[in-house]
């Protein structure tokens, strides 16, 4: 089993204006979140949220610590959130088995020893994409399906942004220290997620893209409101999104991402709206 591993520095947003498209690539984007056989981890120091992929394929995966968490287990001071993007899987969790079918997500509370990571079936592997963020207790590892989620329709078609969001790990569902989770799907003929942007300075995000096939691409949107910067992504890539970038994309067709959250309040509903005409 292999673990890697890369460390991503914050940025002030001053700096980031200076940022060629190499360079912001570099910052904020994760171009491989899944490898076979392999867990990829990125710990980014805005809000020491780790996002990470874990595909196991003929191997069950564990998920142990790594160096910067100076912990003698993953979640000693850590909570997760996962959601399988892939085929049915399972989670093993200090011996207790949680089965995830596709776009189903699991809370795991801090304390836990043992994380192990497994496929039902190596043709269609499991795709487990993760969150973790710095936990100050302890709350109950939970399973949520899309039946626990509360579910949100917004936009229009005409507005090219009808959507579908999914909030699942969030306070309205379980308790959690700090990290929120979700999915928004958007519908046949729309595009723009997101739209007008907001940002919330009071916590950070990151952004996982799929359900793209391999002819198609998304424009993930960032920087200050009268600064914008865009980063063209990939099936399966992520993104992760400073709390002075607005959030924003746009795709060659429709798509779905899993937003997460950590920082300062567990208010989904707390943003700072942008208009579209202030946008530069």
């Amino acid at each position: 089993m292999k673990t890697n591993f890369q460390l991503r520095y914050a940025s002030h947003p001053c700096d980031a204006k200076s940022y060629d498209t190499s360079r912001l690539r570099n910052e904020f984007l994760i171009e491989t979140v899944f490898t076979p056989d392999e867990i990829n981890l990125v710990y980014s120091f805005y809000d020491r949220l780790i996002v990470g992929g874990i595909q196991p394929v003929h191997e069950t995966l564990s998920l142990e610590p790594v160096d910067i968490l100076r912990a003698e287990y993953f979640t000693e001071r850590r909570e997760v959130g996962i959601i399988n993007v892939g085929g049915a899987g399972s989670i093993n969790v200090d011996g207790v088995t949680y089965s995830l079918g596709h776009k189903e997500a699991l809370y795991i509370g801090r304390g836990n020893k043992t994380l192990l990571f497994s496929s039902d079936n190596p043709e269609q592997p499991a795709l487990f994409y993760m969150n973790s963020a710095p936990a100050h207790t302890v709350y109950p590892t939970r399973k949520i399906t899309r039946d626990d989620a509360i579910v949100i329709e917004l936009g229009s078609l005409e507005e090219s942004n009808h959507r579908v969001i999914n909030r699942m790990i969030v306070r309205e569902v379980l308790p959690t220290c700090q990290l929120q989770m979700g999915m928004t799907e958007l519908k046949p003929g729309s595009v723009w997620n997101t739209m007008p942007p907001h940002t919330h300075d009071r916590r950070m995000e990151a952004y996982f893209y799929f359900d793209l096939n391999p002819a198609n691409a998304v424009c993930h949107f960032m920087g200050e409101t009268d600064e914008t910067r865009h980063i063209w992504m990939k099936n399966h890539q992520a993104v992760i999104s400073p709390s002075w970038s607005i959030h924003s994309a746009c795709a060659t067709k429709n798509y779905t991402f899993i937003w997460g959250m950590a920082g300062e309040n567990l208010d989904y509903n707390d943003m700072d709206g942008c208009n579209a005409t202030d946008l530069k």
